[in-house]
């Protein structure tokens, strides 16, 4: 019933997953792929010659070749299968008429096991970096049935597994089976909380990395097939900016919600007072309840800046969405309203005029800024300059369903965000609001950086759990799901089809 496909790479080792396979009655064949760089072929295994295991070339021609009823894909090294994993992913597919299915796994680490469950995959899931753990099942009448209606897989380098996956998800479930059905062996916990920390930045900015540029571009082109093909795709045609009548108390206001930032908020305070523009401003901090010294150092340097607008909420089921909703409904509030995240800084004194005079000017109710990495004595440190040059006002709104974010510093349109309101959640409001203005008006950019956003142990983002990453990314694939179904229906009212 299958056929098990092992990177070469990964086939050493007695108890290794060739091993297993060869011994499993199920599995009819086990292929190794062979990228031409010298193989070890373990015996009753073949070799099956590719040019790079997510290339669009390898999918196409494997799937010609495979008779099986389901393909066995194995992505990790070190790995130790449960023997009934085959036949409860079997059960799983054939039960759910799954197109793929994918488990949950653990990580071994010395003597210790450290579960790592996965998300259930949604409409929303379309991000390239979606985590299906290990191994795969994938029907191999389902695969063969996208490529007959969709087309075949694109000559991509690197986006062939994307492309098919996206492809075979438009008619079909991609079923996450919560169940352990591997063990991954890892290093030392120290040494890998180090590069699982490392890891984990260096692919929060891959897309903004100049060296994977063409990487994305691939990336990006499959995502846009995908989003035609469901037809939510997004023409570069935008609505223009409602001018208000609403007479504000200032031109402009820079929204800072903190909570028990002691350390930094006096610093990032400073930067936004210090800025020098032709027109007034403010700078709201909305005080979350602060258990530390922050309401102290706060009201000390409001009692010495009038410009500077203290907020102490009444609510306190308030995350960072629902601090920005009583900064932007405050009768305090400007024209226009301006991010600047308490443990950060202004990158000189002429931010706030820059950032003003792009929505004034550009016809946008949302402009974005780019932002240097920083360490806590503000020394650059890798990525460095985070610029969003991968944006373009034909795609940007429609590639930004498939990463993570838009970019730093943001600043709004008031009265449009007071329409449009944040998510009362502490990851992902700005993503959310971003993607739902987009939807309707031009984003601005600036490429220069205006922002210094520093790295530290404190920060909030510093060391997630996996289960808390989790949340985190069910959560964006969750909006970007809401979004997509969004502008398919807006796509259908308007009589555009894909």
């Amino acid at each position: 019933m299958i056929t098990a496909v092992i990177p070469g790479n990964l086939a050493r080792g007695r108890g290794g997953p060739a091993n297993c396979f060869l011994k499993n009655p199920s599995i009819r064949r086990v292929l190794v792929l062979d990228p031409g760089n010298g193989l070890f072929l373990p015996s009753g295994c073949e070799a099956f010659r590719c040019d790079g295991p997510v290339s669009g070339r390898t999918w196409n021609t494997l799937l010609s070749d495979v008779s099986t009823r389901y393909i066995l894909y194995l992505f990790r090294a070190d790995i130790w299968i449960d023997p009934h994993a085959s036949e409860r992913l079997i059960a799983a597919a054939a039960a759910t008429r799954a197109g793929m299915v994918y488990a949950d796994y653990a990580e071994s680490i010395g003597k210790s096991l450290r579960e790592h469950p996965l998300n259930d995959y949604q409409t929303g899931s379309i991000r390239d970096r979606f985590d299906f753990g290990p191994m795969i099942l994938i029907s191999t009448a389902a695969a063969l049935r996208a490529l007959r209606k969709y087309g075949e897989i694109p000559p991509f380098r690197w986006a062939g597994w994307y492309d098919l996956r996206l492809k075979i998800s438009t008619d079909r479930r991609l079923f996450h089976l919560p169940e352990r059905l591997s063990v991954v062996k890892k290093s030392s916990e120290k040494q890998d909380a180090m590069q699982v920390h490392s890891r984990a930045r260096e692919r929060h900015f891959d897309y903004v990395d100049p060296r994977n540029r063409l990487f994305q571009q691939e990336m990006e082109e499959a995502a846009t097939l995908h989003l035609k093909r469901i037809g939510a795709w997004l023409r570069p045609s935008f609505r223009n900016v409602p001018v208000s009548d609403r007479i504000f108390p200032v031109e402009a206001s820079v929204v800072m919600p903190v909570r028990n930032r002691a350390r930094t908020v006096a610093d990032a305070v400073g930067s936004a007072l210090a800025q020098r523009t032709d027109f007034p401003f403010n700078v709201i901090v909305v005080d979350n309840h602060s258990t530390d010294r922050t309401t102290v150092i706060l009201a000390n340097l409001a009692d010495r800046h009038p410009a500077l607008k203290h907020i102490l909420p009444k609510r306190r089921d308030l995350s960072i969405g629902g601090c920005w909703n009583e900064a932007v409904f405050s009768k305090e509030c400007g024209r226009y309203a301006v991010q600047l995240d308490s443990d950060d800084l202004y990158r000189g004194d002429t931010v706030l005029q820059r950032l003003v005079d792009s929505l004034r000017g550009e016809n946008c109710p949302m402009v974005v800024g780019s932002y240097t990495i920083v360490d806590e004595n503000l020394k650059e440190i890798p990525p460095g300059l985070i610029n969003h040059r991968e944006w373009t006002d034909e795609n940007g709104r429609n590639n930004a369903l498939r990463i993570n974010g838009l970019g730093a510093p943001r600043a709004f349109d008031t009265a449009i965000l007071r329409r449009i309101r944040f998510p009362n959640v502490g990851y992902g409001e700005d993503y959310a609001v971003a993607l739902r203005l987009a939807r309707e008006y031009r984003i601005g950019r600036i490429y220069e950086s205006l922002y210094l956003c520093r790295r530290w142990k404190g920060n909030t983002d510093a060391k997630l759990s996996i289960e808390q990453a989790n949340r985190n990314d069910a959560y964006k694939d969750r909006i970007r799901t809401m979004e997509i179904r969004a502008r398919r229906k807006m796509n259908r009212a308007a009589g555009w089809k894909s």
